[in-house]
């Protein structure tokens, strides 16, 4: 008897005419868990909690509007070629935010915020990197509930069995495909607990976890990329997405090794 993971059959529920979708639920439970621990880190750094939340909040709101953003960019025939209907580029229900997007437009709306709360950013970064991870990897789960992105044919124990009406044009033949939000998922949990050890060692402010945590992710996400079957635009042979995590990748890199550089620094003129 094969062996593998089953999708789920509904994926939505009725509370009288309000939706419950599973994809929103496993977004929004990511948050609000990311959000209370990212609030009992920052009591450590003695600043204003309120103006803190404040931040916070404005830059998960903006975060999801760049995360939209980011998949309609991504995304743009679906909805404004001639057989797009442009008008569902807000029907969010139906899933499509763009991690990537999300954390760029967050992490910039927290730059431009701690600027005007007078916070240091570093330590903004430092404070919430672990707990964004996080929610990034429960949010993975709404992939599963809506049975998208997955990746290419598998036989695996662990194969992800997808709903005929759900699978990729031309893979219609294949029952059973590369679970890429369990990977991704899984790779997201190892990278908070990677990133709790680095804080046990490395000073919030430094910028040091923030760093870590762009390459942790992005190593990740680049390996999965190469799984993923979904169709999207290519460039140099690349999924677009591919090198928009090279990117993110070569930033964490400089970010990480200013950091480390930084804090050598202090050391060495707090001996001298």
């Amino acid at each position: 008897m094969a062996l593998f993971i089953p999708s789920p059959s509904v994926g939505v529920w009725y509370l009288g005419p309000i939706p419950l979708r599973g994809y929103a639920l496993s977004i929004l439970t990511g948050i609000v868990i990311a959000f209370f621990w990212v609030r009992h880190r920052w009591k450590s750094t003695g600043e204003s909690v309120e103006k803190f939340e404040n931040l916070v909040l404005i830059s998960i709101v903006l975060g999801i509007v760049g995360a939209r953003i980011y998949w309609i960019i991504i995304e743009w025939p679906r909805y404004f070629s001639p057989t797009g209907t442009w008008y569902r580029i807000f029907f969010v229900w139906e899933g499509g935010l763009g991690i990537l997007g999300g954390i760029t437009f967050g992490f910039l709306s927290a730059l431009l915020l701690s600027r005007l709360y007078r916070f240091s950013f570093r330590t903004i970064a430092d404070t919430v990197a672990p707990a964004f991870l996080l929610a990034q990897g429960i949010g993975r789960l709404g992939n599963w509930w809506n049975q998208e992105l997955y990746g290419k044919p598998t036989t695996l124990p662990w194969a992800l069995e997808i709903d005929y009406q759900h699978r990729v044009s031309g893979y219609g033949q294949f029952a059973t495909f590369h679970p890429t939000f369990l990977y991704e998922m899984l790779w997201n949990f190892a990278g908070v607990g990677l990133l709790i050890w680095i804080g046990k060692k490395a000073r919030i402010g430094s910028g040091i976890l923030f760093g870590a945590y762009l390459v942790i992710y992005s190593c990740g996400r680049f390996w999965i990329e190469l799984l993923r079957i979904d169709p999207v635009h290519h460039l140099g042979g690349w999924r677009v997405n591919s090198w928009v995590v090279l990117a993110v990748f070569l930033i964490g890199v400089t970010i990480l090794v200013l950091a480390i550089r930084r804090e050598r620094s202090k050391m060495r003129t707090s001996l001298d």
